[in-house]
């Protein structure tokens, strides 16, 4: 399915941050972390990309768009956090679970490993949690790498 990328319209910013950062925290309790812990550390991330809720430079938010011009969903790119300026990081990325195996994530992460190529990108890395089998085979089709993996075992 073709899909477009729009940024997403700042007046709707204050909104994303708010359920970005608390499905964050969400994914973080599910990978092991307090409640507390996850919270922490989901705010911590958004406020050094979002300071003062403004994209810091380089972020961009856009919304995944059909051709109907319907919003399905939405990806976070920009920079990562280290000092090479040519490493991105798909921050975050979202399809609406009604619209999943249509192509649309394909297609989003497509468009978006093309705007962090114009905005000179040499590499695009994104962290998965491990419980998200559909993304990960996504991932791995679309080329990307496991570059490491952390493991836990629970113990009764």
């Amino acid at each position: 399915m073709p899909v477009t990328l729009r940024p997403l319209d700042r007046a709707l910013l204050p909104a994303w941050l708010a359920r970005s950062r608390n499905a964050y925290a969400e994914d973080l309790v599910t990978a092991g972390n307090t409640q507390e812990e996850a919270n922490r550390l989901a705010a911590a991330s958004m406020d050094r990309a979002f300071p003062a809720d403004v994209p810091a430079p380089g972020h961009v938010v856009f919304d995944v768009v059909d051709t109907d011009d319907a919003a399905v969903g939405y990806l976070w790119i920009g920079p990562d956090t280290s000092d090479d300026p040519g490493a991105w990081w798909v921050w975050d990325i979202e399809i609406d679970a009604d619209k999943y195996g249509r192509g649309f994530g394909r297609n989003a992460m497509l468009l978006g490993e093309e705007y962090a190529r114009s905005h000179g990108a040499h590499t695009l890395g994104l962290n998965v949690f491990g419980s998200n089998l559909r993304a990960r085979i996504l991932y791995e089709s679309l080329g990307y790498e496991t570059v490491s993996a952390k493991m836990r075992k629970r113990l009764t």
